[in-house]
């Protein structure tokens, strides 16, 4: 018999789920057999937990299970009025029983490019992604694990309806800036920083100066007499009256003017 079965169990309120125990058929039927473990009262072992050497079906208990035959099992369920019993080994961790954030130990069982197996006792390995192996960059998941490495691993995820556990061992390692003595320095982003636009600048039209009329053919004769006569103020000359041709000239020139005005 197996060294890890209990043999100083006597009460059936000490007994635990997963109590590795050893048994006596006491009596079969075509559901199962009543085992005695070694308690106040017998354990029932549904046919349903009897493992076979083969995969033969079980047509009848009584093939395969005589009484008075020892039997090694584990407690499977303990209720007030029942105990229920199993020839089949149980998971050392079971979906009942798993939990985020658990940490639990394993043995590497499968290496693939992205990642690793481990057997943590539950019905399927759990898997440990190659980014969930070290702190640092993996380039290949051997060069992290082997196959039979032991390891301890945090369940970081679990889905029980698609059998799949989801560790790391990244998870329980320092981080960089944890460790005393290692200065972390953030890496600046490269990014350049966008110019701002500038403003247009708004130019403002200048205001149109008045457009003064242009003159007609007489103002343009007459404007040129009257500058011609001030040019040559120096050369006076006077008529019979006295009064200077330049005066008389400028006189007639106005008069002219004012009436075509």
């Amino acid at each position: 018999m197996d060294s890890g079965i209990i043999t100083d169990i006597s009460n059936s309120d000490k007994l635990k789920r997963k109590m590795h125990l050893k048994g006596k058929v006491v009596k079969t039927s075509t559901a199962g057999a009543i085992v005695d473990i070694g308690v106040e009262r017998p354990a029932l072992l549904h046919v349903s937990q009897i493992i076979l050497p083969s995969d033969k079906p079980i047509k009848r208990v009584s093939d395969f299970l005589k009484e008075g035959q020892e039997l090694e099992v584990w407690v499977h369920n303990v209720q007030k009025d029942r105990i229920e019993v199993t020839m089949k080994e149980p998971n050392a961790l079971e979906w009942r029983e798993i939990k985020k954030n658990m940490v639990v130990k394993g043995k590497i069982v499968k290496i693939e490019n992205f990642g690793a197996f481990v057997d943590i006792g539950s019905e399927l390995p759990g898997l440990i992604h190659i980014s969930e192996l070290t702190q640092d960059y993996v380039k290949a998941t051997s060069d992290i694990v082997n196959i039979g490495d032991e390891v301890e691993v945090k369940i970081i995820d679990f889905n029980r309806r698609r059998k799949q556990i989801k560790l790391s061992m990244k998870a329980l390692q320092p981080k960089l800036e944890e460790i005393e003595g290692v200065s972390v320095t953030p890496v600046q982003s490269k990014r350049k920083p966008r110019k701002r636009k500038e403003k247009e600048k708004i130019v403002q039209p200048k205001a149109e100066e008045p457009v003064e009329p242009e003159p007609t053919t007489m103002e343009i004769a007459l404007r040129a007499a009257i500058g011609h006569v001030n040019n040559n103020e120096g050369q006076i000359k006077r008529d019979k009256h006295g009064k200077t041709i330049s005066e008389e000239q400028e006189n007639i020139f106005r008069r002219t003017l004012d009436r075509r005005l």
